[in-house]
């Protein structure tokens, strides 16, 4: 499990109420959606009540769930907000839609060491990572990928994925997700 970052995001606040309020809206208990994401109920609770920092993994997990993209639960446009996993810290920069899917464009940096797993998400969604520097192993959990500077992966992300720094250089990257609409 990550540690949660030393000094939370602000802009992270909302995130609990905004998670509860989904989960209710779908008739889910807490119990459900923590069993469901493969998360403790006391985590998922602490999120809810914002006595818990999320990790990126996390809210992927809850999100994948709840058949939201991140986004439904981050904050609004007006804000940046960054989540942190066990390698990766992601800022949220833009999020878009057109008639078939919403995107969300994220800035995203992957630290040297252990790579990041992260859950499936939602049917048909796609990752596609630009990488700017340092050189990134990423993708499916059973087949990744490698890119470096200039370098372009892509994937369907609704299987269990990963993310890894080659070597001791910190990656630097964009990160495209799209959301199918249903």
């Amino acid at each position: 499990m990550a540690t949660p970052p030393a000094h939370p995001d602000p802009a992270l606040g909302t995130v609990g109420p905004r998670v509860r309020a989904i989960r209710e809206e779908r008739g889910m208990s807490l119990s459900t959606l923590a069993r469901l994401a493969g998360v403790g109920k006391a985590t998922l609770s602490g999120l809810e009540n914002g006595t818990r920092n999320p990790t990126l993994e996390t809210l992927y997990a809850v999100t994948a769930q709840l058949g939201v993209p991140l986004t439904a639960v981050l904050s609004g446009p007006a804000e940046t907000p960054t989540v942190r996993g066990a390698a990766v810290g992601a800022t949220l920069l833009e999020v878009f839609s057109d008639t078939d899917a919403t995107y969300e464009l994220y800035r995203m940096r992957v630290s040297p060491g252990p790579a990041q797993l992260s859950p499936a998400h939602q049917s048909g969604v796609t990752e596609h990572v630009t990488v700017f520097s340092g050189v990134l192993r990423a993708g499916p959990v059973d087949a990744p990928l490698t890119a470096g500077p200039g370098g372009y992966l892509r994937w369907t992300s609704d299987v269990p994925h990963s993310y890894a720094a080659v070597g001791d250089e910190q990656v630097r990257a964009s990160l495209l997700l799209r959301y199918p609409r249903r």
